[in-house]
């Protein structure tokens, strides 16, 4: 299984007119999302299956990529690694997934596939981590295949 984490790329500006998930991407966002999807595409994925959460800016980014996305609440702002490995269906999935999600959970998710443990570790905006699992003598291991901002 192949699972990529994707940062929602920049959003506007939080106001108190618009809610947190009714953010939109920024120009710069829509840009920024649109390089990373060009490079995705790049990796001649497999079966992939793209899940995006509930909020606007994450939509957006995972639209950029012109694959057909589900919207997942488990993806949502505030959600934890543990929901975002059983959106994912880690590791036991075949082909890939890639999550369309937010800070701190992609960062904790990252933390904890390459540590045992989850930490808070940063994933820039529009950034993405792309891991894979084999089994070598019976162990199930994972690999940071990698790892790309702009």
């Amino acid at each position: 299984m192949d699972l990529i984490l994707w940062r929602n790329a920049e959003a506007e500006a939080a106001s108190d007119k618009v809610a947190d998930s009714k953010r939109k991407l920024s120009g710069r966002g829509s840009k920024h999302a649109a390089q990373m999807a060009e490079w995705l595409k790049k990796q001649h994925l497999r079966e992939v299956q793209v899940l995006a959460s509930p909020a606007r800016r994450a939509r957006q980014t995972a639209h950029a990529l012109g694959l057909p996305y589900d919207v997942k609440t488990q993806l949502a702002a505030g959600a934890d690694a543990a929901d975002l490995l059983a959106a994912a269906g880690w590791p036991d999935h075949q082909g890939t997934v890639i999550l369309v999600s937010h800070q701190p959970a992609l960062g904790r998710l990252a933390a904890l596939l390459l540590s045992g443990q989850e930490a808070d570790w940063t994933i820039k905006r529009s950034g993405v981590w792309w891991f894979s699992n084999r089994v070598r003598r019976n162990e199930t291991q994972t690999i940071l295949r990698a790892v790309t901002n702009l």
